[in-house]
Order: C-alpha cells, then structure tokens, then sequence
C-alpha cells in the first residue's frame, strides 16, 4: 500500500456475527445500513450507527449467496442455494416474502434503478426477471450452456450483463430480449460483472486472475488488468466512475484508477479470500466480506477532492475539467475529480439545502410506497395460502360427505 497519508482508504469498524462465510455486502441508499449475506443461510443487517444492535434475517434454508437493497433502501433481496428468492423489509421484525426463482442456486440477485424490476442468475443456467410488486415472472434469458454467477441491469435498465461458467460475459437487450454480444473469455470465467454508473462499459471479475473492461456500445476491450495473484471474486465501480475495487482470492482488495489505468491501493484486510466487495451509493465508505466470517466497513478518503461537485457533474454529464484521459474520453463518461472548491454563495447553499430537503421527503414517500407494496405482498401471500386451506377444507367435506353416502 502507498505511504500512509490521510488519503488512503481506513478501516472502520468490523462486524462479526456470521458463522460462515460471507458471500455479499450490499449498503442501504442512505448509508444507514449494511446488509450481508453468508453460507451460514442468514442475512446480517448491520447499523452504521455505533451502538445500534445489528438483526439477523432468518428464513432461507441453505447458503445466501447474494444480497442488494432496492433503490429507496426500503427493501432486502436475497437468493440462496435453497433456490428461492426472498425479498425482507430490513427492521427487528424482519418481514418477507419468499419465491422459489430457479430449479437450482440462486446466486445473483439485482434491482433495476427504478427499483421496479428484479434480474435473477443460477446454476440452472437462467436467467429471469420479475416484477417486484407480485414478484410476477416476466421472462427468461436462455443462452447460457453453464452457471450464472451473476447478472446487473445497465443503469438505464436497457440492457442486461451477466457472467456465466460457460467463459462467456453476455449482454442482452430487455426488451427485445436477445442476446447482443458474447465476451469470450479464454483464460477462465468471470465470477462478477457490473455496469459502469455512465451505462458505456462493464467490467468483470475472472477466475483467471485478471479484470476486465469492455466497452458495450463498440464490444471491445478497453482495460485489462492483472493486479491479483489468485482469482477475483467480485468487483464494485466507484459512483464517479473512476475507480474499480476489487476482491481476491489472494485475501487482498485492490484499487484501481480507471482513468490512468493503474493500481492505486491494495489492501489486507482479511485472513483468507476476500469474497465480496462494494461502494457505498455516494462512493465515500466500502464495505468488503471474506471467507473469514468478518465484514469490514471502509472509509474511502482518497475520493474526498470536492467529491459532491464530481457527483453533480457526473449527473448532469458536464465535463468537471477539461482533461481527457484514455478511458475517459473513450467511455465518454465526461467526469474528472475536480482539484478546486467553487466558491458558493449563501442564497445557492439555500437552495441545495432546500433541494437536498425535498428528496429526502420523496426518498421517504417512495420508501413508505415500497413498504406498503411489500406489506400488500405479503398479505396477498397469506390470502392465498388461506384460500388454498378453504379449498383443501372444503374437498375434505366432500369426500367425507360422498364416503358416508356410499
């Protein structure tokens, strides 16, 4: 690691209380709560917040091979070994809803943006999308001729990625649900797979040692890395789009500078393979599991150059300076750490502060909508499993009837 200064990545806090190890970490929108998922079947929500008790999600019945909260923060999806999917409402009471998703491990689990949609991947080779109001099946993508580790929706929900055992990285259009591109991979199979927050690339994570990314408006590579001595397990892009973290085999997480395509940290963190690895949504804290049993909580510090500056730019796609690195202007993501502090006047700060204020009020609206969608789901359930009862009383009678009258 560089010479220790106050930019480099810190340690946190760890939490402890699996009892397996872990095998994804996933933080809440508002940064409030951690989620992780571990083969030890439990999902672990753990509170940012010092002395807040973390709760233990208890309901699948094999390995919780992933975990992701939905957009708002308001909702848990989880999928396990056990082949179902379970979607929590992340408090002490812990209610859920549960499907079964494939005919074999569900090991990747993920929301669209809009937090409408659900993109599920097995090891029965699938991969399948629901709605998650209902958790209604919507469509299956059936290329693949091995497992699927993983599968993202792009950012703008368009387009599909997913990473499958068969050494192929394959990109499929939602709506018209055909397969538009296969990444061949040679050297091994990609175990992750993510889109860039610009929508242009996606990189992933191989078994042979190596990260990759490719470029999904022009289907070529654009970087390739070969920073670990062991394969890597999962990978996360930073919020401005200028960083990729990765976790190994090699017990390491490894930082990586997109724009001058080199190695900016490598960290020892956990005693054995580091699993799973993400950012927070705002990109200033990440969150890393390994097969230790240990979850730790990182402070990001080296991203601190006016980092609310790079995430307003970044979302009105200006271009913060006007240097262009390879990557940069490749991916045409138009985003660059700003060095500098605009100077703000009062009535602005105002004005962000009342901004600020008001989605805060509508996070909290769409949170409350996603609660009472889960709660109408949940009661939908149990209507159902009432009426199947009925029905199943009701044929009792019957039969008893018909047995007395013969």
């Amino acid at each position: 690691m560089a010479a220790g200064g106050a930019d480099d990545p810190s340690l946190e806090r760890h939490f402890k209380g699996h009892r397996d190890a872990i095998t994804s970490v996933d933080f809440s929108l508002n940064k409030k709560q951690l989620a992780s998922g571990s083969m030890d079947s439990c999902l672990m929500i753990w509170s940012m917040k010092p002395q807040m008790r973390a709760y233990r999600l208890v309901g699948h019945k094999d390995a919780v091979m992933c975990v992701q909260f939905s957009p708002s923060g308001h909702l848990v999806a989880s999928g396990s070994r056990d082949k179902t999917v379970c979607l929590w409402v992340p408090s002490t009471k812990g209610e859920s809803t549960v499907f079964k998703a494939h005919t074999a491990t569900v090991r990747s689990v993920h929301f669209s943006s809009d937090g409408q949609s659900l993109v599920t991947a097995s090891d029965d080779k699938t991969i399948k999308v629901w709605t998650v109001h209902r958790q209604k099946f919507l469509f299956s993508l059936n290329q693949h001729i091995n497992w699927v580790r993983c599968a993202r929706f792009s950012p703008d929900g368009r387009l599909i990625a997913s990473a499958s055992d068969d050494k192929t990285v394959k990109l499929w259009d939602k709506t018209s649900r055909e397969c538009i591109h296969s990444f061949c991979e040679h050297g091994g199979f990609a175990n992750h797979v993510e889109f860039h927050a610009s929508g242009t690339c996606i990189a992933a994570a191989g078994t042979d040692n190596t990260v990759k990314v490719w470029d999904v408006r022009m289907n070529r590579l654009l970087q390739h890395y070969q920073v670990h001595t062991a394969a890597v397990n999962s990978l996360s892009f930073h919020p401005s789009g200028n960083y990729l973290i990765t976790a190994s085999n090699d017990s390491t997480l490894k930082i990586l500078d997109l724009l001058e395509g080199r190695l900016l940290y490598t960290l020892h963190g956990h005693q054995g393979p580091a699993t799973c690895v993400a950012f927070s949504r705002t990109g200033d804290f990440f969150a890393s599991g390994g097969s230790d049993e240990q979850v730790m909580v990182w402070k990001t510090n080296f991203n601190a150059a006016d980092y609310s500056e790079v995430l307003k730019s970044h979302k009105s796609g200006a271009n913060v300076d006007g240097t262009h690195h390879s990557l940069l202007s490749e991916m045409d993501c138009g985003v660059h750490l700003k060095k500098t502090k605009s100077q703000d006047t009062g009535r602005n700060h105002e004005r962000q502060e009342e901004d600020v204020h008001i989605a805060d009020t509508l996070e909290h609206i769409i949170g409350q909508l996603d609660v009472l969608t889960q709660t109408v789901s949940i009661l939908e359930q149990r209507l159902t499993l009432t009426e199947n009862k009925l029905k199943e009383f009701l044929e009792n009678q019957q039969k008893i009837i018909e047995n007395k009258e013969n």
